[in-house]
């Protein structure tokens, strides 16, 4: 072969496949991850929202997302929704700070094993807790990218703490809130001045935050690997202002996502940069993007679907227009709340109505704003939409949320949207059921036992899954209309379909008053300790019965963690929201842990939960030593 022919060969290439060298080699990603942040506090998406000049420059090389979702408005799950592309309740991750994660599927794996196995180099920036436990360490290094091997790809995931809000816990309502007069407040937000001085410090954590981004960006620079890196930046589910984070508005769902298109690696992608993007993303899609930019074959067991990359253009990427939402257990305190977007409407579930929105939860009411809503709630000080947040809720929501962000105007009940209802409400039941949401059993039935992958309970009780949730949409009809089904699942043989029925039975509160008479029987001497506590929460709402000697019986039988929090959930729900007075004892307590003491501590004024906490990082150093 001679030179003369070598060389010919070299041009021919570089004159037919111009990108050839850049394909030869693969595109490196960033995942930026700003801490509870949603659109409605960044000026790129609102004009009340912070000026973050590093994440315009992003925009401007790259493409905003209109319409991205987290999958859950709460860290360890969003966290764990994006390194498994999967829906939480389907693989049982649903649950903030799980008491025991699960393996995984054979056919699932952490997007961050599957880069590695592909020969990336994996880094982090802090935050690397899951509620879900994998064997091999996926991770090669901290920090970032500069210890991998010459030419060796990378994939760098890095949370940006500065917006988180632990910050805002910070703020003194008396020193702080001094002096603001202008500030945009939530209309479900009372308009204080602590609210105002509360909206003003996210603008400026945001602002500082955003300084971040400019510090990773000029590394890529330095490295001279920025046009060869795919850098996300997005927030990892809503934003910090009470009732956003852990709660699913769009403040809690909603998150700004914004990708730069590295210039040597712009032929994978079918958009333009500085452009904007209508079409639906959400978390358990960004994986499988990455994946697909990577060229690796993802695994088989993941919902996510590409929606950057080789074959999907940006017709195909605008007629996505949907998303699913999740909220369950946010520690200590529980709730099962799922929504579906659908263009402009978003329909919420309320599957537990009567456990309000602003339940006491430790860490949330260490703000100082938190603790302000409800005590002008208490007064009889707040407005009726202001109010909402410490009141039953309805059983469904439906709102246009591009004309009505902050969800104030509940359009279930309107004539002019029935028919987007009842296909929104059959569209969302449809596609829980299609991914066996272990929600509707209680946490105990996966965490309790020897179970190891959580996953596998929704595949083998995927049709007692659907009874259920079938079960529960009773709540929807008149009681009339489901009076007799109610009665059947209050005797049926499968203490779960009791369970449910009771659930329903606080939800139609005094109209299910004929079926008093059964739910004592079952408070006082029903097998499952949960279905007792049902029974009595439900009579206990309708005035039928005091629920103490009830709660404080199941409190002491239990030697479950998860029943132990249930149990204390409909304790505080029953003491804050209907006036009960519980003498509870914690030497009667059996369960223990770090969770059940944020519960005591709230209600006898102790401080165990510290103490515990501490115990366990002692325990953990000594591990390390």
């Amino acid at each position: 072969m001679t030179k003369q022919f070598i060389l010919q060969s070299f041009l021919c290439l570089i004159t037919l496949a111009p990108n050839a060298i850049a394909e030869a080699k693969k595109p490196n990603f960033v995942w930026l991850i700003s801490e509870d942040n949603s659109v409605h506090y960044s000026s790129l998406y609102f004009k009340t929202g912070a000026q973050a000049p590093n994440i315009d420059k992003l925009a401007e090389q790259g493409v905003i997302f209109n319409n991205a979702f987290s999958n859950a408005p709460v860290c360890s799950v969003a966290r764990s929704t994006l390194a498994l592309g999967s829906y939480p309740p389907r693989m049982g991750i649903q649950h903030h700070r799980s008491v025991r994660d699960t393996r995984l599927p054979e056919d699932v794996k952490p997007i961050y094993a599957v880069m590695a196995e592909a020969g990336y180099h994996t880094s982090y920036e802090s935050k690397n807790d899951y509620n879900f436990t994998y064997n091999d360490n996926f991770w090669m290094s901290r920090k970032d990218w500069r210890k991998r091997k010459e030419a060796q790809p990378f994939f760098h995931k890095q949370q940006l703490q500065r917006s988180h809000e632990s910050h805002l816990q910070r703020l003194n309502r008396e020193k702080d809130a001094q002096g603001v007069v202008e500030e945009f407040v939530s209309p479900r937000h009372p308009n204080t001045a602590l609210f105002r001085q509360a909206h003003r410090a996210n603008n400026k954590m945001i602002k500082s935050m955003q300084e971040e981004i400019a510090d990773v960006i000029a590394m890529l620079q330095e490295d001279g690997v920025l046009e060869d890196t795919f850098v996300f930046y997005f927030g990892d589910h809503g934003g910090v202002m009470p009732g956003s984070k852990g709660y699913l508005y769009e403040t809690g769902l909603h998150v700004p996502f914004v990708v730069r298109i590295p210039e040597n690696f712009k032929h994978l992608v079918d958009l333009e940069k500085g452009t904007r993007v209508d079409g639906f993303i959400e978390f358990v899609d960004v994986g499988a993007t990455v994946m697909h930019l990577a060229g690796i074959k993802p695994p088989s067991g993941i919902d996510g679907k590409a929606f950057m990359g080789p074959g999907i253009s940006k017709e195909d990427l605008e007629n996505r227009d949907e998303t699913l939402g999740f909220a369950d257990r946010f520690d200590e305190k529980y709730d099962l709340v799922r929504s579906l977007r659908k263009g402009d409407l978003k329909y919420k579930r309320n599957y537990q109505p009567f456990n309000y929105g602003g339940l006491h939860n430790n860490y949330r009411y260490k703000m100082a704003a938190y603790r302000e809503w409800r005590e002008l709630h208490e007064k009889g000080e707040l407005n009726e939409l202001q109010s909402q947040f410490y009141k039953s809720r309805p059983v469904e929501e439906l709102y246009d949320v591009v004309k009505d962000p902050y969800e104030t105007n509940n359009l279930a009940s309107n004539p002019q949207y029935a028919e987007q209802l009842l296909w929104m409400r059959e569209r969302l039941s449809d596609r829980l059921k299609e991914i066996s949401d272990l929600s509707f059993f209680p946490e105990s039935i996966m965490v309790d036992g020897d179970l190891k992958v959580f996953a596998q309970l929704g595949i083998e009780k995927k049709d007692d899954i659907a009874e259920l949730i079938d079960l529960a949409n009773l709540q929807l009809s008149s009681f009339e209309e489901v009076q007799e089904d109610l009665l059947e699942a209050l005797n049926s043989t499968t203490p779960w379909f009791r369970y449910w029925a009771l659930i329903n039975c606080s939800r139609f509160g005094k109209q299910a008053h004929a079926f008093v008479a059964k739910a004592k029987e079952l408070a006082a001497h029903d097998e499952e300790l949960l279905v007792r506590v049902r029974a009595a929460e439900f009579l206990a709402i309708i005035k039928a019965q005091d629920p103490a000697q009830v709660i404080l019986d199941v409190l002491e039988k239990s030697t479950s963690e998860t029943e132990t929090l249930l149990t204390l959930n409909s304790l505080v729900l029953l003491r804050d929201g209907h006036g009960y007075k519980f003498d509870v004892e914690l030497e009667k307590i059996n369960v223990k842990s770090y969770f059940t003491y944020r519960r005591i501590d709230y209600l006898l004024g102790t401080n165990f939960a510290a103490k515990a906490k501490a115990l366990k990082r002692k325990a953990k150093q000594k591990e390390k030593k």
